[in-house]
C-alpha cells in the first residue's frame, strides 16, 4: 500500500524558516516527478514546488520562488521543502505529492498519491 506522510509543520513568526519533509513508503518514486501543494481555508488547492526525478528539474510557483527549495533523496524515497523568509500567506495544510507518469506539470491532475498534509502557520 502507497504511503505519503508528511512532517515537519507548525507554527513560526513573519520571516521564519520550516522545513518539511515527506516519507514515502510501499513504492518507490526515484524515477517518477513529486511535488508539493497547498490549500488554505476557502481556498483551493495551489501548487507549489515540483521536482523530477534527476532532482535537478524543479519549478516553484512565483509566490515562493526565491524562498522555497525542494529536494529529494532518491535512496530515502523522500523529498523536502525547504520553506525560508515566510509570511502570513504562507499559511496553509501543505501536501506532499507523487506521480506514476515520466513526466508531470504543475497541475494536481499529474499526480496519483497524495499525503494527508502538515499544518504551517506564520504568524506573529
Amino acid at each position: 500500500q502507497v504511503q505519503l506522510v508528511e512532517s515537519g509543520g507548525g507554527l513560526v513568526r513573519p520571516g521564519g524558516s520550516l522545513r518539511l519533509s515527506c516519507a514515502a513508503t510501499g513504492r518507490t518514486f526515484s524515477t517518477k516527478p513529486m511535488a508539493w501543494f497547498r490549500q488554505a481555508p476557502g481556498k483551493e488547492r495551489e501548487f507549489v514546488a515540483r521536482i523530477n526525478s534527476n532532482g535537478w528539474s524543479t519549478y516553484q510557483t512565483a509566490s515562493v520562488k526565491g524562498r522555497f527549495t525542494i529536494s529529494r533523496d532518491n535512496a530515502k524515497n523522500t523529498v523536502d521543502l525547504q520553506m525560508n523568509k515566510l509570511e502570513p500567506e504562507d499559511t496553509a495544510i501543505y501536501y506532499c505529492a507523487a506521480s506514476s507518469r515520466v513526466f508531470a506539470t504543475s497541475s494536481g491532475r499529474d499526480y496519483d498519491y497524495w499525503g494527508q498534509g502538515t499544518q504551517v502557520t506564520v504568524s506573529s
